[in-house]
């Protein structure tokens, strides 16, 4: 299986590149054709990994599904058959890595939910004693889990510069203070939904992002939702406090990436194939796990 790294799609008109995501406007709704395209550290791998992108649009629609009793997201639909005709064309390329979503503005927040103490929020936790500036209780261990589910939103970067993290104030400074209320209590109120939801099948969410949009008047999820692009999954059944987990998610490549020379700026290294592999099978292996 070659990975699909681009699409061009004539007659359809593209609205843009993000790291993974190729965007299409279709009037008053837009084609998200996810490809096989990965990120880490901000920065877009030469090579990506085949059916990568089938995977995460799998995932997104198994969480939209079950979390669209606490809020609306921007999903039409997945189904080619259901698209315009001018995108059934490509069905080749499109079919189970695209959807048909509400076009919507964005809120240029990046909305990050943390319900365990590891990655840079411990290396900060170490330093200050607290995450983003919120304070937390001292001796707290490596990977444990915290009293309460911290929201620490960022600002949304520019393609190909890091994303910043900014404080509530900021985040109310942005987008007003009942926005700012319900962008916490949304993200707050999908991850806990979320992490009980995969605890019961043995995988602990440590941590995650979410995107919200606005359409017609009402705050909307949007983007991708729970994958392992955006998310850090652990085993529970080896889960122990006190170091780091054995993960689920691209920390797997991040952890490769560490090994290496390279100064986490463009161009990224070409990937081995052992790491090509071993990402796209811990990336199946979470999906069907969630999906049973």
């Amino acid at each position: 299986m070659q990975a699909v790294l681009n699409t061009e799609l004539k007659g359809l008109k593209l609205l843009g590149r993000g790291k993974v995501r190729d965007i299409y406007d279709l009037g008053d709704k837009m084609l998200i054709v996810t490809t096989d395209r990965i990120s880490a550290f901000d920065v877009i791998m030469p090579n990506g990994i085949p059916g990568k992108g089938k995977i995460l649009t799998e995932i997104s629609l198994f969480w939209f599904e079950q979390t669209k009793h606490i809020i609306k997201n921007h999903l039409i639909t997945a189904d080619i058959n259901e698209m315009p005709a001018e995108v059934q064309q490509y069905r080749d390329i499109l079919e189970g890595r695209t959807m048909l979503v509400h076009k919507c503005k964005p809120y240029p927040v990046e909305c990050v939910a943390r319900g365990y103490i590891t990655g840079s929020g411990w290396k900060d936790y170490l330093s200050t004693g607290a995450i983003c500036g919120l304070k937390l209780p001292a001796n707290l261990k490596e990977s444990e889990k915290m009293p309460e589910t911290l929201f620490t939103p960022a600002y949304k970067a520019e393609m190909g510069e890091h994303d910043e993290n900014i404080s509530y104030e900021q985040v109310e400074g942005l987008v007003g203070a009942d926005t700012a209320k319900k962008l916490k209590e949304y993200t707050v109120k999908i991850y806990e939904t979320a992490r009980d939801i995969a605890d019961a099948k043995g995988i602990i969410i440590a941590d995650t992002k979410f995107e919200f949009g606005e359409l017609n008047g009402e705050m909307i999820l949007i983007d991708e939702i729970l994958t392992p692009d955006s998310s850090r999954f652990w085993y529970k059944a080896k889960y122990e406090a006190g170091k780091p987990q054995q993960g689920m998610d691209k920390q797997y490549l991040r952890n490769y990436l560490e090994t290496l020379d390279w100064n986490k700026t463009a161009p990224g290294p070409v990937l081995p194939d052992e790491i090509v592999k071993g990402t796209a099978d811990i990336y199946r292996q979470i999906t069907d796990i969630l999906k049973g």
